[in-house]
Formats: C-alpha cells, sequence, structure tokens
C-alpha cells in the first residue's frame, strides 16, 4: 500500500506503533513539553488523529526541573491481555517508567519505576507462557558512568512492580556503528527478530535486524544490514531509523520511523525536527526488504484556526515543562486564553507559553492580543536559546531575536488596543546573494491599519541542527509580563 509522508508532521520523534485489530495507536516523545507523549488513532496507517496525550496530570513524569532535551524519550507502546501498555525513559526525571490504560485515550496510570536495569529506550515483549521481556539500549545517564553505552540489554520483568526478574544479559547491538538504540522485539511466525536503530540520531541514522529463535537470543544480523539508511544519498528524507515494525491493512508490512526533511544547498537545518514517517517492506527468505522513504506530493495549504472557546485547550497544545491550566485560564474572559505571567521570559526555562507545532516548510502564525494589563506575544521557539519572538505591551511592538548568547530587539510604536501579531516562515529556493537565506522568518504587527514588519530573520538558527535539538520549531503565545488575553489564533501550512 502506498503511505503518505510525513505520517505525522511536525516534531513527533520516536514513533511506536501497535495494531489492536482493525485500529493502530501511534506514539511519540515529547522531552520537556507538557502534555506529554501524545497518542494517535488510525484505522488505514494514512490518515492520523490526535486522541489525547499519556502525561496529562502532575507526578507521571518529573520534567519540571529536567535540562533540555531531558523528559519523555522513545516510547514503546504495546496492547497485551485486554491492556495497553506503554514504557518511556523520563531522563534526567523519574527514569524507565511504564504506564498502563484500558483505553489508548486514557486515563493512564502513573506510571512504574523499572528497577533492576538501567538505560534508555525500554521496548515490551511477551512470549508463549505470558513472560515478559524488557529489551533496552544500555545508555547510562547517571552516575560514574555517565555516557557510556553498553549495547542492547534485556531483562525479564514483572510489570506490575517494575522489578526486573533477573541481571541484564547483552545482546545483538548492531553492525558496529555508534549508539544502538530503539530495540524492539517480535515474535513473527516462530521466529524471533530484534530490530534497532544504529549510527546515532543524525544523518548516519540505520535500521539494522537481526533474528533468532528466541526472544532472548542468540541472534544472527541479517546479511544486508542496515535495512534502511537515507546516508550518503540525495534523499529528501534524511536521519531515516528509530522505527517500529506493524502489519498493514491489506496484508503487507510496514515500519514507522523517524526521519528529517532538510533544507538549503548544503542539507543542514530542518525546522520541524525529527518528524513521523512511513515506509512499505516485504519478506525475502526471512528478511526484510525495505523501500526508501518518499516524501508525499504537497496537496496544497493547511489551515487551522482556534477561538479558544472549549473547555479546555486541544491535545495539540503545549507548555514548557509546567502545566499551561497552572497558569492560564479559558473561563476568565470567554473566547480568550488569558496568560498570567510570573516574570519569566522565552529565555527562561519555564516561560508561561502555550504553543503548537510547525508542521510544514512554509508556515504563518497569527494572533490577536490584548495587553493592556501586561507584556505578551507570539514565539517561534526550539528551546530557551534558540527563539525568535514578536510582543506587544505599553504602547511598544518589541520584536526579539535569540540565538545562543546573541540577542537582538527592534521596536515599533503602536496605538492603544488589541493589534495582531504574526509569524511567518518560508523556505526560499535559489542562491540569491542578497537573500537572508534558504529559511526567513518574518515578524509583523497590525494595528488595524495593515501589516507592518518589523524584522525577517534566517530562520536557520532556529532549526534543530544549529541548536542541536531533539525537538523541532513549536510556535505559540507568551506572557512576560501581568496578565494577556489572546484570541483568533491561526495556522496557515504549506509545503
Amino acid at each position: 500500500m502506498t503511505l503518505p509522508n510525513p505520517t505525522v508532521p511536525g516534531f513527533h520523534p520516536d514513533p511506536s506503533v501497535t495494531r489492536v485489530g482493525d485500529d493502530y495507536y501511534l506514539a511519540c516523545s515529547s522531552f520537556e513539553y507538557l502534555p506529554g507523549i501524545p497518542l494517535f488513532h488510525s484505522r488505514d496507517l494514512v490518515q492520523w488523529k490526535q486522541i489525547g496525550n499519556v502525561v496529562t496530570r502532575p507526578g507521571q513524569l518529573a520534567v519540571e526541573k529536567v535540562p533540555t532535551l531531558g523528559g519523555a524519550w522513545a516510547p514503546t507502546i504495546r496492547f497485551h491481555d485486554g491492556r495497553f501498555w506503554l514504557v518511556v525513559t523520563d531522563a534526567m526525571g523519574r527514569g524507565s517508567l511504564i504506564f498502563t490504560a484500558d483505553r489508548a485515550e486514557g486515563p493512564w496510570s502513573d506510571g512504574v519505576v523499572m528497577q533492576g536495569m538501567t538505560g534508555i529506550d525500554p521496548d515490551l515483549a511477551w512470549d508463549s507462557d505470558g513472560t515478559c521481556f524488557v529489551t533496552y539500549s544500555g545508555l547510562q545517564l547517571d552516575g560514574d558512568r555517565a555516557g557510556e553505552h553498553l549495547g542492547v540489554q534485556q531483562v525479564r520483568m514483572d510489570l506490575d512492580t517494575g522489578q526486573a526478574l533477573e541481571e541484564p544479559r547483552s545482546l545483538w547491538s548492531g553492525t558496529g556503528l555508534m549508539f544502538p538504540e530503539a530495540p524492539h522485539l517480535y515474535e513473527i511466525d516462530g521466529t524471533w527478530y530484534l530490530l534497532i536503530a544504529e549510527g546515532g540520531t543524525e544523518r548516519g541514522h540505520a535500521v539494522s535486524i537481526a533474528r533468532g529463535t528466541r526472544p532472548d537470543g542468540p541472534f544472527e544480523g541479517c546479511p544486508a544490514n542496515p535495512v534502511l539508511s537515507a546516508r550518503s544519498t540525495d534523499r529528501p528524507v534524511q536521519n531515516t531509523g528509530h522505527a517500529d515494525l506493524v502489519s498493514t491493512p491489506d496484508g503487507g508490512w510496514a515500519l514507522i520511523l523517524l526521519g528529517m526533511r532538510p533544507g538549503g544547498l548544503t542539507r543542514a537545518f530542518s525546522p520541524m525536527g525529527r518528524e513521523t514517517f512511513s515506509t512499505s517492506l516485504e519478506w525475502v527468505d526471512g528478511w526484510p526488504v525495505v523501500q526508501p522513504v518518499h516524501l508525499t506530493t504537497p496537496t496544497g495549504p493547511v489551515e487551522r484556526h482556534e477561538d479558544f472557546t472549549g473547555a479546555e485547550l486541544g491535545p495539540e497544545w503545549l507548555s514548557i515543562r509546567t502545566p499551561a491550566a497552572d497558569w492560564s485560564s479559558l473561563t476568565e474572559r470567554p473566547g480568550r486564553l488569558v496568560v498570567h505571567a510570573d516574570g519569566s521570559t522565552m529565555d527562561d526555562p519555564r516561560p508561561r507559553f502555550v504553543g503548537r507545532r510547525q508542521q510544514h516548510r512554509s508556515a504563518a502564525f497569527s494572533v490577536r492580543v490584548d495587553s493592556a494589563g501586561g507584556v505578551g506575544g507570539l514565539s517561534l521557539r526550539i528551546d530557551e536559546r534558540h527563539h525568535y519572538d514578536i510582543e506587544v505591551g505599553a504602547g511598544v511592538a518589541r520584536a526579539r531575536a535569540r540565538v545562543g548568547g546573541v540577542r537582538q530587539t527592534w521596536e515599533q510604536p503602536v496605538p492603544a488596543g488589541e493589534v495582531t501579531l504574526r509569524i511567518e516562515t518560508e523556505q526560499v529556493s535559489g542562491m540569491d546573494l542578497d537573500a537572508l537565506g534558504p529559511d526567513v522568518v518574518r515578524l509583523s504587527v497590525d494595528s488595524g491599519t495593515g501589516p507592518v514588519e518589523l524584522t525577517a530573520l534566517d530562520g536557520r538558527y532556529v532549526s534543530a541542527e544549529t541548536a542541536a535539538s531533539f525537538t523541532g520549531r513549536v510556535v505559540g503565545m507568551y506572557a512576560a509580563e501581568g496578565s494577556v488575553a489572546f484570541e483568533q489564533f491561526s495556522y496557515r501550512g504549506e509545503d
């Protein structure tokens, strides 16, 4: 079957998928963002709809104080014995966790901490007698051995208590490329397959596979490994790896995996970061032969509008390390999102910020702002050291750029009253020496007489590669002083 790409656009890395009858459920990493671990549903592997998030309550993850890029890493979602199971590493937080739910939509449990294993990217598989095997990547995050990699590891585990039932064993760890990670274990027609990522999650990323007669090995590697990689190719989707295997509605098989859409002549920047992609495969002599990942032909612009009239924000809205419900309101001024500042700015690790992912190469975000009670605006963010903002307050519209330790500000007087703030991104082709670069970000304000552009900036400085980030761009509303009300948020995206 033909699978669309990107499958889930925008910052949606490390996908894992499980099939339950005719239904498919997909989960992704979320790092320091809340709510955490977005969940999607599909009946055909083509159309995906977000149905919720695993992490919706304080205490499920300990992200409030994790460093940037900590938090929810690489979930695995499975359905077994009438329940949904999801394991994930809360990196630099609670550790590796086991969540359960009766329905994928939730609510999900508080999470049981895994004991007796240290590493990341846990996977779940059960043998015929119900024994659970947790296979994981042995990257050490804490203690005297922090940074050391022990390869792919495995333990049998009691999922009710989270206690390992044996000492970890080492399994097949790939072809010798760096960072063997993202293991997934499957039993298919009496043979056990161990699928892993290796080569690092950058341009050398690859998918490799091994097989054996038992879930605990030994495993022999596929002679054609890696079975998928875009390294050293001109494919538009790079970094392909971190895959999960699933049967398709037409009786075939597919890999759901992460990839990046780099831009520019040197393909050195990716605004959306790591996204979810799909590709098909065939089995030949007991090994998968995987097709390269192809982009789907664009179908025209996508528009979404938020009027803030619901009882709560939709599952696609994100905040950073603290829940938006703690400091924002949809009922204080119906039809508006009111954000209460605490003195933090977008330079801080816990800003008062509510945003959504950029999902297209060219995108426009706009919102109407009433700043009579404070200062606030729109921010295009990778992290607290890489963001472009436009805000309004006290009769001044102000654009800010933060790239590492470099900061710059532009100002424009505006009349009293509500204004519309706008952030537009555009990928530009060609090699015009006068152009800002292949990705341009424009910051403008409209007080009722038409838009006024405060500045246009090179977007490459707010991309995953520049920031050395696991995430992608998230654009949204923030308050830096007092209370700020937002209405009529709009998104328009096109590839």
